[in-house]
């Protein structure tokens, strides 16, 4: 019986080397364009919607932040077919006229709160754009829209009136 020839496996971390140069190969020269373009953004998924919880909660002109806000945002875009994923600052928590029911929410994870010290903004925008999904805020992120352009487009504008909320979806947004 004869033996077959042995294949040599090639040290963990490298590539065994082909009879081709990488460059002439057109997969790889596509994956080394890839590489070097802007990185992918998922196409917008409209279900999904991070409501910046800070903003919403503190939308009551001259009255402390209202858990009330949020709650009432979260139903209206249940009620749309969208799917809503509530972000807030750590320091909401102090500042908040329900204190307890917004604990529980956290606590059950209904509310995302970000680590304290940072800055909800960051992380509302980064999830925007890891998840394809649209904002719920009046915050306009001038410090950090520059870094998520395409998300720039997916806010929506809100306003709450007697416990009623009204949506402003624009295909493009005005330039200030």
């Amino acid at each position: 019986m004869a033996q077959q020839p042995q294949r040599k496996e090639a040290p963990r971390g490298e590539e065994q080397s082909s009879p081709r140069p990488a460059a002439s190969h057109p997969t790889a020269a596509s994956a080394a364009s890839a590489a070097n373009a802007a990185p992918a953004h998922p196409e917008p998924d409209e279900r999904i919607v991070l409501i910046d919880g800070s903003n919403v909660a503190h939308s009551s002109e001259g009255e402390k932040p209202r858990l009330a806000n949020i709650l009432v945002v979260a139903d209206k875009l249940r009620e749309e077919g969208m799917e809503p994923i509530i972000v807030a600052d750590a320091a909401l928590r102090h500042q908040i006229d329900d204190r307890g029911a917004y604990e529980k929410l956290v606590d059950d994870g209904k509310i995302k709160q970000a680590p304290a010290g940072t800055d909800a903004d960051y992380f509302i925008l980064s999830f925007a754009r890891e998840l394809g999904a649209s904002v719920l805020s009046n915050d306009r992120y001038r410090d950090r829209i520059a870094k998520y352009p395409e998300v720039e487009d997916r806010i929506i504008r809100y306003m709450i009136v007697a416990d009623e909320v009204v949506l402003e979806r624009r295909t493009k947004r005005r330039k200030d």
